[in-house]
C-alpha cells in the first residue's frame, strides 16, 4: 500500500489560513488537522504492514540461512566422506598388493625348494646310476673272466 500525502513537508511550511475576525478559520484548521490526521494515520499502517513484511522476509532470510548452513556442512560431511573412502580405498589397495607380493614371494621360494629338492633327487639317482654301472661291469668282467677261464681249461 502506498501512501499518497494530503500535504507536502513544503506545502505544510507555505500553509496560511485565512483570518477572521476570531482569528483563524476553524473549518479551515480542522480541514488540514483531518487531512494530516488522515495522513498519519495512513503512515501509521503502512508502517506496521512495512514492519510485517520486514518480518516475513527476514523469517524467510533466517530460513534460507540456515537451510545454507546445512548444505554447507553437508558439503563438509560428504567431502569429508569423500577423502576418508578415498584413504580408506588407497590403504586397501596397498595391503592386496602387499599380500599378493607375499604369495607372490611364497610361490617363488616354494617353487625354488622344488627345484632344490629335485635337483638332489637327480643327484642321487645319477649316483646310484653310476654305482649301478659300475656294479654291472664288473659283474660282466668277471663274468666274462670267469668265461675265459673256462675256455682255457678246455684247451
Amino acid at each position: 500500500m502506498v501512501v499518497t500525502m494530503n500535504y507536502t513537508p513544503n506545502d505544510l511550511q507555505n500553509l496560511t489560513f485565512k483570518k477572521t475576525i476570531m482569528g483563524y478559520s476553524e473549518d479551515e484548521v480542522n480541514e488540514v488537522l483531518d487531512r494530516i490526521i488522515e495522513d498519519y494515520n495512513a503512515y501509521i499502517k503502512e508502517n506496521l504492514e512495512l514492519k510485517d513484511k520486514l518480518a516475513v522476509l527476514n523469517e524467510g532470510l533466517q530460513h534460507y540461512k540456515t537451510i545454507e548452513e546445512s548444505l554447507q556442512n553437508a558439503l563438509i560431511v560428504a567431502q569429508q566422506t569423500g577423502e576418508e573412502i578415498k584413504k580408506n580405498s588407497y590403504s586397501k589397495a596397498e595391503n592386496i598388493i602387499k599380500e599378493a607380493e607375499i604369495k607372490a614371494q611364497k610361490i617363488i621360494n616354494d617353487a625354488n625348494q622344488e627345484v632344490l629338492k629335485i635337483k638332489i633327487e637327480y643327484e642321487e639317482i645319477k649316483k646310484k646310476f653310476y654305482a649301478f654301472k659300475a656294479k654291472a661291469e664288473s659283474l660282466l668282467l668277471s663274468q666274462m673272466e670267469i668265461l675265459r677261464q673256462l675256455d682255457i681249461d678246455d684247451e
